[in-house]
This record gives structure tokens, sequence and C-alpha cells, in this order.
């Protein structure tokens, strides 16, 4: 018998038809009811499920109660072994990571979920990339591409993975979209990591957000994001690498990889810059400091970029950093955070935390800075 986990997002959906661009949270669940919204990903659950049927008496859909699975795979004929239950009479974010948790505690083959790219990021934060899993396309906004193109898609992908064939198993995107800012007709995406998932182009989607070809291409779109947002009468501080180079070029300036230089209103206003220089611009002007990671070391200050010292950065202030990076320099650090080091214990120590990394245009995720103390 093979073992199949199951797990449903009822109200993934709900808010397409009427509008909300979304269902995140329940003020805007509610207000999707009042206009008459209804739910969606339980037929798409069953589109996938009939995909199943020729295998049914060879299956266990290891699944959540009621309408997250129970329901539609029970309709369906499958045999069931349900392994959490909600506590409440709504389901929400928390039920679909601690159902998806047991799902995978108990050795499933395969783990489908159904929903949008908020559930996706429930699976990632639930079960990272130790689970085989796949999506069904339930959500309002679908943009990462570890979904299926369609619901019958994936129940045929499904089909062919629990049958044997042999096929590519690939780490993907999981891609968020701001409801709120969408609702104002603002895009603001956001990578918060990745899934495992079996991949065939002839069935899974491709992620909606432009994909960087290469290194090059990731870094000439984090470029343009920077210099599309550049605010005016700022010091731009850039510090060395070919990440922060693409910004240079970005603005046809002349540059210099391994030194730091400053830009404000989108000329330059001095290359290769000294501490000295730098403490006389921050101290005149709104900055701002570029920094990217170095390759395989992860660090942002410290190494090879001694002129921005730790004075200098109490003059930026933490909140005033900008971090790029393509998502390959990210990958190799394998989760140990970025590393500073200016020779100052405190302001080493006021850097630590959580920062958003810029990973393309209009792209980031959030992403921690260590120290060497």
């Amino acid at each position: 018998m093979k073992k199949i986990g199951l797990i449903v997002n009822p109200i993934a959906g709900m808010g397409g038809k009427v509008g909300l661009k979304g269902t995140d949270g329940i003020h805007i669940l509610n207000k999707a009811v009042r206009l008459g919204a209804t739910p969606e990903a339980p037929a798409k659950t069953l589109k996938a499920l009939k995909k199943l049927l020729p295998v049914r008496d060879r299956l266990v859909i290891v699944t959540c109660s009621g309408n997250m699975g129970q329901e539609e795979a029970e309709n369906m004929g499958f045999r069931t072994n349900i392994v959490y239950s909600s506590k409440e009479p709504i389901t929400n974010s928390n039920d679909t990571k601690l159902g998806a948790k047991k799902i995978e505690e108990e050795g499933v083959d395969l783990l489908i979920f159904v929903g949008g790219d908020g559930t996706a990021r429930d699976l990632y934060e639930s079960v990272g990339n130790k689970q085989l899993v796949l999506g069904i396309p339930a959500g309002v906004k679908i943009h990462s591409p570890v979904y299926a193109n369609t619901p019958e898609k994936a129940g045929e992908l499904a089909l062919l993975y629990v049958t044997g064939k042999n096929m590519v198993v690939r780490e993907e995107e999981v891609v968020d979209i701001d409801e709120e800012a969408f609702r104002k007709d603002m895009v603001r995406t956001q990578l918060y990591g990745y899934l495992k998932v079996p991949v065939d182009k002839k069935f899974m989607q491709n992620k909606k957000a432009p994909t960087p070809l290469n290194e090059e291409t990731t870094q000439k779109a984090i470029a343009l994001d920077i210099v599309d947002h550049m605010d005016k009468d700022t010091c731009y501080i850039i510090g060395p690498g070919t990440t922060t180079r693409a910004i240079m070029q970005a603005l046809s300036l002349p540059y210099t990889l391994l030194g730091v230089d400053v830009v404000m209103n989108r000329k330059l206003i001095k290359k290769d810059v000294s501490e000295r220089d730098l403490l006389n611009y921050v101290n005149q002007y709104p900055s701002k400091l570029i920094l990217t990671p170095t390759g395989g070391q992860g660090y942002l200050l410290g190494r090879g970029n001694q002129q921005i010292s730790g004075e200098v950065v109490k003059k930026i202030g933490k909140e005033n950093i900008i971090i790029v990076s393509t998502n390959s320099k990210i990958i190799e650090l394998r989760g140990k955070p970025l590393l500073v080091y200016t020779g100052d214990e405190k302001v080493d120590q006021m850097l630590k935390g959580y920062y958003r990394v810029k990973v393309g245009y209009g792209m980031e995720m959030m992403y921690g800075v260590g120290g060497e103390y």
C-alpha cells in the first residue's frame, strides 16, 4: 500500500470571484462570505482525486478531519487515516501547519496540498523541504511554482509518481504576494523558501513572477529595483561586489568593483571612497548603505569593505541598510546567518537580527544577520 498525504485549505480561493484578491485573514473571509462567496477548494480536490481512482485500492489517504481532506477522500471511496482534527469550526493557517506536520510524521510517499500561495507558505513553515509535496491550485494567488497547472494535472502527476514513474525532484520557490498592497493595485511579492516537488513541465506551472535565467539576470533585476526606488537627495553608499556593481551599471555610472562608491540623485559623487569620505557624507546627508554578502562566506561587513566602519554604520543607522543578494548566495549558506565584523562589538551586536534581502525585482526574503562575538 502507498501512503498519500492530503491536506485541504477549505477557504482557499473564496475571495477570487467576489473581487477580494485573496482570503488571507478572518475579516477578509467574513467579507467574502457576506458578498456571497462559496468554497472552491473541495470541488478542485475531487477533480484531482478522480485521477487517482485507477489505483484507489492500493492507496491509503493520510489526511485531516472534515473539510480538510477527509470528506473529499471518503467521497471518492478512498481508504483514509485521519491524523489531525481542527478544534475550530473555521480552519486557519495554524491548522494547515499542524495537519501537514502530522501527515509528514506518518511517512507518506507524497503530500498533496490544496490552496494558494498562503497555503504553500504554511507547508514550507511546517515541513520545509523534508517532505515531497505537490500543490493543487485552488487559491486566488498562485505565484509559486510548486503547483500543478490544474487540479486534474495535479492528479495525473500524482498518479505517475505513485505508479513508479521516474521523474525529477526539485526544490521550487514558495512566493507570496502582499494581499493588502495588491488590493491597492500594487504588486509586492516575496520569496519565503523552497518546497521539494516532483517536476514535469507538462504538469507543473512556472513561477508567475519573472524567473532569472542566470546570476547576471538576477543581479540586473535587483539593480533595477534599487534604481527605481532611490530617494531624492539621499546619499547611497554602494558596497563592493558583482551584485552591487549591477546597480552602478544600471545607472550608467563609473564604478569600482572592489571599492565603495557614493551616489546621489543618480549621479556619482565619488568613486572608491575612504572611511573619512564616508563620514563626511553621512554627516551631511541622509544616507543609505547597500551591501551584498561575500559568496561562500556570507560576510556583509568586515571582508573587503572595512572603509564602512562601525562609526560609519552608527551614523547611517540599522534601518537604512539595504541588503541585496542572488538566491544562490543565500542557498550556499544553508541557513547560517550573514556575518558582520566592523571591529566595534556594540555595532556588531546592534546589527544582529532579521532583514529583508532583495533577491529580485519586487522580491524579498527575510534572512538573519549574526555576528562574530
